[in-house]
């Protein structure tokens, strides 16, 4: 009888774990199918609720591994990482999904249901917030980026940041595996818990759908402008071969004004400027928003022997000085011998400001929200992508206009031009190979909007912490063994 049991709990756990694991699978990842990721962790914590703690522990450690397969390509072959590097990284996320699920059968057997529900959520949650903190990655990764398209629930980000999104994503399967779990015992309970999980998350669209109704004020005309030709995706060298691409890219971004571009945003890194050299460079962009009145920002790698910057050159037509914006988050190993800036760029406008970011920044809550804070209401911010990541690393730059209230024109190499504005739509959008020159020109809105998450900063992922805590500690009281 107790071999029959095991066999039938060990076809129940790999059953969960399967299911589980394909929706993460295809629900998160390069290229998610946001619906799924909303029901990924229902099958394990079902079966967590009838099952021992070991079986499910596993099955959630084994979910979480097999579920996110999905980025090992990406990993090992595309960013050349060592496959130790991807097991360090999910082995770590599936100690912490186990734990939380652990700790949700926990307070649901001995009824502290309504510990049980917020749980998971808070041990997620603060899993993200902490990686956030100690990873050179920032916040990618996120369970919340998979929700990008998911428009009147991404404007939760306004209030939370990706830690509110991620929240809510894990607290509705949670009241759904309760309810399942009380529908014999306590149909009324396991009403009010379902209730009070859909209850929240129906609050969070309708606060959704109100913010994505309201009126946008000014725009600004931007032009973006890549070349994937295979000469130009090398880093070009210093002197006459990057003054040679600089031509190419201002021939192409004379049409772009003439069209009524007023800024216009090309990708990083396209050679390379040395310290006291780079005069004949700079000319080519200089004169042409001399010339045509239009804000340039050009992505260089620029050598002040012996340091290297990540930097872009902003060219204004009001003054023949160059500003420079130092990249402050650097994508290891490809960038560890390049040296992090720390200050902002402003560009102010009639009526508006616009700020200067490059690519990896925006992976990041710093320096978007001091951005935010300053009032910029438009990011230019060059990049360059790998190709199978364009969409989602090059979008997860929306969600920092979300969070802090501004639009965003991003043109990368080997990727996307993506604009989009502070509600998180994508206003245009075209892929950098699509012409030897690709472009897109667009009208943006360029006002700034506070946000709460501006204010006051990752507030929801200490709660969360708080949260974990409480539920940790009433697990550990004495007397509360089931």
């Amino acid at each position: 009888m107790a071999s029959a049991n095991n066999v039938r709990q060990l076809g129940e756990a790999i059953a969960a774990a399967a299911v589980t694991a394909a929706l993460f699978y295809f629900g998160n990842g390069l290229e998610p199918r946001w619906w799924l990721v909303w029901l990924a962790p229902l099958p394990l914590l079902v079966f967590a609720l009838r099952s021992s703690w070991w079986a499910a522990g596993l099955a959630a450690v084994v979910a979480m591994l097999v579920g996110n397969l999905n980025m090992w390509s990406y990993f090992t072959k595309t960013l050349g990482m060592p496959a130790v590097a991807w097991m360090q990284i999910y082995i770590v996320a599936g100690i912490f999904f186990a734990l939380g699920v652990l700790l949700f059968r926990a307070l649901a057997l001995r009824g502290a249901v309504w510990s049980a529900l917020v749980a998971l959520p808070a041990m997620w949650t603060t899993m993200e917030y902490v990686r956030n903190l100690t990873t050179p990655h920032g916040s990618a990764g996120s369970l919340a980026y998979s929700q990008l398209q998911f428009l009147p629930f991404l404007q939760v980000a306004s209030l939370t940041g990706p830690w509110g999104m991620t929240f809510l994503l894990v607290l509705f399967p949670s009241a759904l595996a309760l309810g399942w779990h009380l529908r014999m015992k306590d149909r009324t309970q396991a009403a009010y818990v379902v209730g009070a999980g859909m209850g929240v998350i129906a609050l969070a669209l309708i606060f959704g759908s109100a913010r994505l109704a309201m009126p946008e004020k000014q725009t600004a005309r931007v032009g973006l402008i890549t070349s994937d030709v295979q000469g130009n995706l090398l880093v070009t060298d210093p002197g006459a071969d990057t003054e040679r691409l600089f031509r190419d890219y201002a021939s192409t971004a004379r049409a772009l004004v003439a069209q009524g571009a007023q800024a216009i945003v090309i990708p990083e890194k396209l050679g390379v400027t040395l310290e006291g050299k780079s005069a004949e460079t700079d000319a080519v962009m200089q004169s042409l928003a001399m010339q045509t009145g239009a804000t340039v920002v050009a992505g260089v790698v620029h050598v002040d022997a012996p340091v290297k910057y990540n930097e872009a050159r902003v060219y204004q037509p009001s003054s023949s000085a160059i500003e420079r914006y130092d990249k402050e988050h650097m994508l290891p190993p490809f960038e560890s011998n390049l040296k992090p800036g720390t200050e902002l760029v402003l560009l102010p406008k009639k009526d508006q400001l616009w700020g200067v970011a490059i690519c990896k920044d925006m992976d990041f809550r710093d320096p978007a929200r001091r951005y935010g804070k300053a009032g910029a209401g438009l990011m230019l911010v060059p990049g360059w992508d790998f190709v199978v990541d364009a969409g989602w690393h090059g979008h997860i730059a929306v969600m920092r206009g979300v969070e802090d209230g501004f639009s965003i024109a991003r043109a990368a190499k080997t990727g996307y031009l993506t604009v989009s504005d502070d509600r998180g739509r994508i206003i245009g959008e075209v892929r950098s190979n699509a012409a030897p020159f690709a472009t897109l020109l667009v009208d943006v809105p360029s006002t700034h909007h506070a946000t709460l998450y501006q204010l006051m900063g990752d507030w929801f992922a200490w709660l969360s912490i708080a949260v974990q805590t409480f539920a940790v500690v009433r697990v550990m009281l004495p007397g509360s063994r089931a």
